[in-house]
């Protein structure tokens, strides 16, 4: 609708969609942290508990955001204790990729393994998750990554009426959000006593934040389940676009950076960060809008007076399509982009794969940590292709609003050493 109407559309009766920097900018940069968010996310409460990312009202997502906050600060995340727990799981998986040479390898569940593995390690070490050695933590991420319970809640929230007459049968093919695995290890973890301190678990167990077993939990299955979706598709979806002919020469160019700087910190990498951004940019993890509600007296966004209480909303697939001043050639994938320093301000604000403002992601840094040390071990020992096997359709984005995942829900590709791929 974006590409047919522009930046402003009206999607339903309370309801505007934009996708303009301007915007993005009033909608969720306004005050510091935007607009309240609307009761859409109550489909997201774990445990009937409000994590940081359900919080309705700026006031509340502050008090809770001071808490949390510091855990994921970039100064945190370098840590070595933090950081060597990233690069060992990055070992894991590069073993994993070894054993596969000669062969394919599925990387959709590979690499939702490993993000599952560093974003529990973040949370809890040492009781964190080892999905890329242990098939029953393996378990466990596939009962998260694969929930499909959401459908279901969308239908009661967006029409209960609908969900009165339908959800009994619908019940049959959409069962109730059922994680008992996960429960189990989030719940168990949480009342532990001996977290690193580095970990967000340590953090939130502070007496001075009295913060319940519940509480904490829920906020840690929160942090666990977007953590292991956002940086496990992105990761997917980046790997197979390399692996293309098309991309070959951008693979080539990058393999080049990491090894002539073997010593250099994987975030002093220009081209190893254009290529993560713009893997982000192609395709964003996160396919959903973000509801907001203007607030009292209503709002002149874009160019428009919108009342209050009206939903207004972006996502970032269109954000990062429709200016083509700002993104030229938007289907294509060009890192390049990100390299020049014209427009680059621009850039900067219309991208919005981690949202922006106030309530933008925390784990923000996390993740980038996590898929430049996968990129840099991968693409410094290996060059991937994709199997004979694999379709375009396999790899169309599909949209489970919380997550973009390939429509096949596999990603088979071949990695041959870079060695025995130069001497061929």
């Amino acid at each position: 609708m974006h590409l047919r109407y522009g930046p402003v559309v009206r999607v339903a009766p309370n309801e505007v969609s934009f996708a303009s920097l301007e915007g993005i900018k009033e909608i969720y940069g306004s005050g510091g942290s935007g607009y309240d968010k609307t009761e859409f996310y109550d489909l997201f409460k774990i445990y009937g508990r409000r994590t940081m990312f359900t919080t309705l009202n700026k006031e509340d997502h502050s008090k809770r955001k001071r808490i949390l906050a510091d855990r994921y600060a970039n100064s945190n995340i370098m840590k070595s204790q933090s950081l060597d727990g990233i690069t060992e799981r990055s070992r894991r998986f590069i073993e994993r990729c070894s054993y596969s040479v000669g062969q394919s390898i599925d990387l959709f569940i590979c690499l939702h393994d490993y993000a599952f593995d560093g974003v529990t390690h973040q949370l809890f070490h040492p009781h964190g998750s080892d999905s890329l050695r242990n098939p029953q933590d393996e378990d466990i991420m596939k009962q998260v990554a694969f929930d499909d319970s959401l459908q279901n809640r969308l239908i009661q929230y967006y029409n209960p009426p609908l969900h009165k007459i339908i959800g009994r049968a619908l019940s049959i093919f959409v069962q109730p959000r059922q994680t008992p695995l996960a429960d189990e290890l989030v719940l168990s973890a949480a009342q532990k006593t001996d977290p690193a301190q580095f970990t967000l678990l340590s953090r939130m167990q502070d007496k001075v934040y009295n913060m319940d077993h519940l509480d904490m939990a829920a906020e840690c299955f929160d942090h666990m389940a977007a953590g292991i979706d956002t940086t496990g598709d992105g990761l997917c979806f980046l790997m197979w676009e390399l692996s293309q002919p098309r991309s070959l020469h951008v693979q080539r160019q990058l393999q080049k950076e990491l090894m002539a700087n073997p010593d250099i910190s994987f975030n002093k990498l220009p081209y190893l960060d254009a290529v993560v951004l713009e893997g982000l940019r192609c395709f964003p993890p996160i396919p959903m809008s973000l509801p907001r509600y203007v607030p009292r007296g209503g709002r002149t966004i874009d160019g428009f007076f919108i009342p209050e209480r009206t939903i207004v909303s972006s996502q970032a697939f269109s954000a990062h399509h429709i200016d083509q001043t700002v993104f030229p050639q938007p289907s294509l994938f060009n890192p390049d982009r990100w390299l020049q320093e014209q427009g680059g301000l621009d850039r900067k604000r219309l991208f919005f794969a981690f949202a922006s403002g106030g309530r933008g992601c925390i784990g923000k840094h996390l993740a980038l940590a996590e898929m430049k040390i996968l990129l840099r071990d991968v693409y410094s020992r290996f060059t991937t292709f994709p199997d004979q096997d694999m379709t375009d359709e396999d790899m169309e984005m599909s949209d489970q609003l919380i997550s973009s995942q390939p429509r096949g829900k596999k990603c088979l590709l071949r990695l041959e050493p870079i060695e025995r791929n130069t001497r061929g």
